[in-house]
């Protein structure tokens, strides 16, 4: 009897002592480890690693109805004759509970929330985000785009072999597009400029007063960087014939003069026609696909315009606004770049 009882306490003894090195391996309680312990004793090793199916019964809520609910979240709200664009998962929900009995899932009548969250994303459905995609709806882009990258490769092999030359190429390459909206902004208070001590950055008032919109017609020199620009209160072929006028004075009589342009109404319209005609083989044009406004390099300058001078820009009237703008064109025509088209990115020379 004695022995028994030692032979109980140093097993417990042994026990304890594993039981606290697996604790502390695992990172599990007692319980736990006793609970494992006790389903390895009656249905071997492999049963006391495994949990147990806590589930107390099946699931009432089938297939046929998480279906349903799919089918409904990849349809827009307003289609079921609701007012929005797309799904909550609150309103998805309430709609759910609402209509679902009478489809036949009566399982569905009180889904929350919570319930149309995990069958949506059990099947990686988010019918409450969008992302965004480009429909490439011209049929002859990739056409388009090559002779665009065509046009850019010759501009660089041109630049390449002038370099160190004085005359301009026969054929000159200039990059044309529109810059519309841009805003004439009056402030209501004056700005407070910074103080040492009381002001790190430039305090403006909230309210401010809109003057009205301009628009930039730009041309960009693919040899040299400069910019030739205008600045309109409208963006009609009556502006547009203005750039080109100004175009065809600038440069030599006999280059010719190849502009990448989009298909722009007023590109195209019967009054730039009728002027192109007047001067044949003086102008030639390279178009843009649709929905290919990255491929123009005019772009990079209009870029550079928005993060320099017109950043927080405030003026008193338009004309101030457009006297800034040939301004900041005039400053950075003082230091041109030339930009060169590589591999689909923008270079700088």
């Amino acid at each position: 009897m004695i022995k028994s009882k030692r032979l109980v306490v140093r097993f417990v003894k042994i026990f304890t002592k594993y039981t606290s090195q697996i604790q502390k391996l695992v990172g599990v309680s007692r319980p736990t480890i006793y609970k494992c312990i006790d389903k390895a004793l009656a249905a071997g090793a492999d049963a006391g690693l495994k949990d147990y199916y806590h589930r107390p019964f099946d699931p009432i809520i089938d297939d046929a109805a998480k279906a349903w609910v799919i089918n409904v979240a990849c349809m827009k709200p307003k289609d079921l004759g609701l007012a929005a664009e797309l799904w909550t998962y609150s309103e998805l929900a309430k709609y759910t509970c609402e209509h679902a009995p009478a489809a036949g899932h009566p399982s569905l009548s009180k889904a929350g929330k919570a319930t149309v969250w995990r069958i949506l994303s059990a099947n990686e459905i988010r019918p409450h985000k969008i992302k965004y995609y480009l429909e490439r709806r011209d049929p002859d882009f990739e056409q388009k785009m090559q002779e665009v990258l065509i046009v850019y490769q010759e501009v660089n092999l041109q630049n390449d072999q002038g370099a160190s030359s004085d005359l301009p190429p026969s054929t000159i390459t200039v990059s044309v597009d529109e810059k519309p909206g841009v805003q004439a902004i009056a402030n209501i208070a004056p700005d407070l400029p910074p103080k040492p001590g009381k002001h790190k950055t430039v305090g403006r008032d909230y309210e401010y007063k809109r003057l009205g919109t301009v628009s930039i017609l730009a041309a960009l020199d693919l040899h040299n960087g400069k910019i030739i620009a205008q600045v309109h209160d409208r963006h009609r072929s009556r502006e547009f014939i203005e750039l080109l006028k100004e175009l065809d004075a600038y440069y030599p009589k006999e280059s010719t003069i190849r502009v990448v342009l989009d298909n722009h109404s007023s590109h195209i319209s019967k009054e730039t026609m009728r002027y192109l005609a007047s001067r044949p083989g003086r102008f030639v044009y390279v178009h843009t696909p649709k929905h290919g406004s990255w491929l123009n390099l005019i772009e990079t300058a209009f870029s550079k315009m928005a993060r320099t001078f017109l950043r927080h820009i405030r003026v008193s009237s338009k004309e101030e606004l457009k006297e800034r703008i040939l301004l900041g064109i005039k400053e950075i025509n003082s230091t041109p770049v030339v930009y060169r088209w590589k591999k689909f990115d923008l270079e700088v020379a």
